[in-house]
């Protein structure tokens, strides 16, 4: 006896739900990611700065005091877990040791510490390496690359496009017979913020009118947006990597 009954409904509702699912999945993980990530950072800032926090000034503490109560053996003692005070704290700290430290006295006080710490041989290391990464993260410097440019590369007869950062100095000038060069970010497709950094005869780059924003859509598009073409017609996320690229500190 043939089987009338057809199972494609029956996979289609299925497939349907796993869609859903999947797309649920999609909306939900990074929100749920970014919330859990930000909670654990807060909790973990706030156990290293409430150990020194004097314990009259603690927030349960000081709300039990306002309610009355004087110790947690009281009955109506209240609990309080609140996040997110204690980087309040860290926040005002840092700020408060950073106007002090740009001070004449902050700034005498740090010469001496870092002259103290430079005839430790191991922990001379250590603050050396951190405090050369803490200088490169949180730079204050706000520079841009202001000119695209075209040069054959990585062969002649091969061209790509670069973002002029400076004008080359000092020893690789020397060295390289005293010809002006200039320094030049060639980024890659389809991240521009990573790349190499070159250094160019500057007769031999070309620079380009197009903007520099109008460069790294076309890096980043893998030459599917050439420049007057309309911002809706780009792929996803163009537009941020392109503002990027333009906002990538110069090289030195």
């Amino acid at each position: 006896m043939t089987n009338t009954l057809d199972p494609t409904p029956r996979r289609g509702f299925i497939a349907g739900l796993r869609n859903n699912f999947i797309a649920g999945l999609i909306v939900i993980a990074p929100i749920g990611l970014t919330l859990w990530l930000i909670w654990t950072v807060v909790g973990w800032v706030d156990s290293f700065v409430w150990p020194f926090v004097p314990d009259a000034y603690q927030p349960e503490e000081l709300l039990n005091r306002v309610l009355g109560y004087s110790s947690p053996a009281d009955p109506g003692w209240v609990e309080v877990n609140v996040r997110g005070i204690g980087v309040i704290i860290f926040l005002v700290f840092t700020m408060l040791v950073g106007w002090v430290g740009k001070g004449l006295l902050g700034r005498s006080f740090l010469r001496w510490g870092e002259g103290l710490v430079g005839r430790m041989p191991v922990v001379r290391s250590i603050y050396n390496g951190v405090k050369q990464i803490a200088e490169t993260v949180f730079a204050q410097t706000e520079t841009s690359f202001d000119k695209a440019c075209l040069f054959e590369y990585p062969r002649k007869g091969v061209w790509a496009i670069g973002f002029i950062s400076t004008t080359t100095k000092g020893e690789l000038v020397q060295k390289t017979g005293g010809e002006p060069m200039t320094s030049v970010f060639v980024p890659t497709t389809p991240n521009p913020t990573s790349g190499f950094l070159l250094f160019f005869p500057t007769k031999d780059l070309i620079e380009l009118e197009m903007s520099v924003e109008d460069a790294a859509k076309l890096v980043i598009s893998a030459g599917l947006v050439y420049p007057g073409e309309k911002d809706a017609d780009l792929p996803a996320g163009v537009g941020e990597l392109a503002g990027k690229i333009i906002n990538q500190p110069k090289q030195p």
